[in-house]
């Protein structure tokens, strides 16, 4: 805590404080036997881990400074930071899968400057992950096995087994570590990721030690905590904190806090750890891809004077108000065709829908088999058949989505459009967007940014064609790097190009194709990004109903002009070459999708770059690793390395309270290596495809209604 704490509070109180916090619980425990058999016909289990979820000092669900058992609800979000001097924590928690939970976390030590000038005090980033692997039941506890910052540095590395009961209002916990919990620290690893509990079982078993803690909930808001934290401070020698802070044992491994919950989705712990220290965490939990605004369109109604106009009219200017562009309409005796493009709902599924209300609202009853495709932007993506009489059913709920669905017909080879001249054609589109680009540990700052506006115009002249120009505008930007980078760099040197506050990013020709056997093809020209210019072509075929996506791609690019966006450079003249294999696995039953590119990277390093993404309500999760042969390199800062970085894909839906089908990407990865690089794309095809395939139109299909 901040030193002006310390003056206001004498040593007895601080004896006192977790005296008497130890006696409370004494006293519960005493109480609690009484009132024992009530608790067993009414709550002996709990069916979750609430209430005991919070996180420890780190981030991840603990008590203090230990893990427990207990995770995090699956598709929820923590964020928040913690201070026990004199450690500063700003942590970030998920569970993308029931059991998983993954945190991410940055560690300051306070007056510990870091090794470069401008640095400020010292920092580390981790990563942690947990997985239960044994679901608390009436007789046995929740089993959970974690692995705490793998690799690289490995300033706080730890690999535990953990076990938690819940007997309400207690939960129990009691573990096992080596590393941080353990009898010696844990060097570092390089580029390699660790797990002695894997490699070296004898060796983690003869390195652990115990660990033990103890939540008491009286209530839904409150919470008292007893912990046994067997860090050895004055032992952990590749702790920076050690030299300064921990000389000598601590004065206790006994901690005591408490917690308590204002709000369901805040939490601020206070706590007195090491018989010296006073902590404070504060801590939020949200719902992954939950609204912040309910999401309401208001469904259109026909104005009393349209009935009179002809039927394809009427449903075209019903399509209009609802959101599409580009349509056609054209009734034959019982069959209607409608082709439009989805301009605004997020979900295709939430698309047909819509459409599917208007016809049974708008057509009369003789028309009875429905015919919809939904294009973009002149490409026809999806067909969707059904009929009235199943229509009129489903809407009464007298079948299910999922029996309507199977009653009705999916076809996602369509390739042609429906003959009928198109009203409302979206021959121009715009946009504009928050930016935020961050980079991280740089030696001239371990975070360096720029914040401002992205916009983007297009204008599509014919069928699949795109002519899209991107001015961006940072006026927060502290970009630099005391980085020099050498005459191979293909990425380290783009703070040539970050430091401008007004640049173009994009000023290219894009071209997209829709041919027989669901095969896509797309071909760009142009400036494609911030720092190169060139060409860039790739085919993608969906197979299995989208369950598995392959393709092949490859680009010829130049440097930009860093100081001219208009030119090329005249000192980087080299013509860059990439080609790749592509391929996706999407997992619908899971919302996952792997990505695999392998192939020749910017550099000319071979290798693979593996993508894993998590799609959560609209949300997409995404980290990257890759495996290449970087012995092309001559520098120590590529030889061996390997690019990775995560990326958050956020839907302005959730703040918009209407349908978008706009969304926001933010990713974050360290800058200076050029080891499996890559041009940003505009868009390539197996996102263009997206979700537009069977298995995720059967998977989404709870968003029609």
């Amino acid at each position: 805590m901040p030193r002006f704490f310390r003056p206001s509070i004498s040593f007895s109180r601080l004896t006192f404080f977790p005296a008497f916090l130890a006696r409370l619980i004494l006293i519960a425990s005493l109480i609690f036997p009484v009132l024992l058999p009530v608790l067993l016909v009414t709550r002996w289990a709990s069916a979750s881990d609430e209430p005991f979820t919070g996180p420890a000092n780190w981030g991840g669900t603990g008590v203090m400074e230990i893990p427990t058992a207990r995770v995090i609800k699956k598709d929820d979000y923590r964020v928040g930071a913690a201070m026990v001097k004199p450690y500063r924590y700003y942590y970030g928690a998920m569970s993308p899968l029931k059991g998983l939970e993954i945190d991410g976390r940055v560690t300051e030590i306070i007056d510990v400057k870091a090794l470069s000038a401008g640095y400020g005090n010292y920092k580390d980033k981790a990563f942690d992950i947990k997985y239960r692997f044994l679901e608390e039941s009436k007789w046995l506890p929740a089993l959970a096995l974690g692995i705490m910052d793998p690799q690289g540095t490995r300033k706080y590395p730890a690999q535990y087994i953990v076990a938690s009961k819940q007997i309400y209002p207690f939960d129990f916990t009691v573990g096992f570590g080596n590393g941080r919990f353990g009898k010696r620290p844990l060097p570092s690893s390089d580029e390699t990721i660790k797990a002695e509990i894997f490699t070296d079982p004898k060796g983690w078993l003869r390195d652990s030690q115990v660990f033990w803690g103890v939540q008491f909930s009286p209530s839904e808001r409150y919470s008292l905590m007893v912990e046994y934290n067997p860090i050895k401070f004055h032992k952990q020698v590749y702790d920076p904190a050690q030299a300064r802070y921990f000389e000598k044992p601590v004065r206790s491994k006994f901690n005591f806090g408490a917690r308590w919950k204002p709000f369901g989705w805040a939490e601020i712990d206070a706590s007195y750890q090491r018989g010296e220290e006073f902590g404070i965490n504060l801590s939020t939990v949200f719902e992954i891809g939950r609204p912040l605004l309910p999401i309401y369109d208001r469904p259109y109604k026909e104005h009393a004077t349209d009935r009179t106009h002809p039927l394809e009219k009427r449903v075209i200017k019903a399509l209009i108000a609802s959101g599409f562009s580009d349509i056609r309409v054209k009734v034959d005796t019982g069959d209607i065709w409608i082709e439009a493009q989805n301009s605004k709902y997020f979900y295709v599924t939430r698309a047909v829908g819509v459409i599917l209300k208007l016809v049974v609202d708008l057509v009369p009853s003789h028309v009875e088999n429905i015919h919809i495709v939904l294009s973009d932007n002149g490409i026809p993506l999806i067909g969707f058949n059904t009929t009235r009489m199943d229509t009129v059913d489903w809407l009464a709920e007298k079948l299910t989505t999922p029996e309507f669905l199977y009653l009705s017909g999916f076809d996602s080879t369509v390739t042609e459009c429906l003959d009928a001249p198109a009203q409302s054609p979206r021959r121009f589109t715009y946009g504009i967007k928050p930016s935020l680009e961050s980079f991280l540990n740089d030696p001239s700052g371990f975070y360096k940014y720029r914040f401002g506006i992205a916009t983007w115009a297009g204008y599509h002249p014919w069928k699949g064609a795109s002519f899209v120009v991107g001015p961006e505008w940072y006026p927060l930007n502290n970009m630099s790097s005391s980085n020099i980078p050498g005459p191979e760099a293909v990425r380290s040197d783009i703070i040539l190009y970050k430091t401008e506050n007004v640049t173009l990013g994009t000023l290219m020709f894009n071209q997209i194709v829709k041919i027989e056997r669901e095969v896509y093809g797309k071909i760009a020209g142009g400036y494609l990004e911030v720092q190169y210019a060139g060409l860039d072509g790739e085919v993608a075929k969906p197979l299995f109903g989208g369950r598995l996506m392959v393709g092949v791609s490859g680009s010829a690019v130049r440097k930009r002009d860093p100081d001219n966006v208009f030119k090329l450079s005249d000192v980087y003249t080299d013509l860059y070459k990439t080609a790749f294999l592509n391929t996706r696995l999407n997992i619908p039953e899971q919302n996952i999708a792997i990505d695999i590119k392998a192939g020749r990277f910017l550099a000319g390093d071979k290798g693979a770059r593996i993508t894993v993404s998590k799609f959560i309500n609209g949300v997409i999760l995404s980290a990257w690793y890759s495996v290449t042969d970087t012995s092309v390199f001559k520098d120590r800062y590529n030889r061996g390395y390997h690019d990775k970085g995560i990326a958050l894909v956020l839907p302005i839906r959730l703040f918009k309270g209407t349908d978008s089908k706009t969304s926001y990407r933010y990713a974050v990865s360290p800058w200076t290596r050029d080891v499996a690089q890559d041009i940003d794309h505009y868009e390539t095809l197996f996102d263009y495809i997206g979700r537009n395939v069977q298995a995720f139109f059967e998977r989404d299909a709870r968003e029609m209604r």
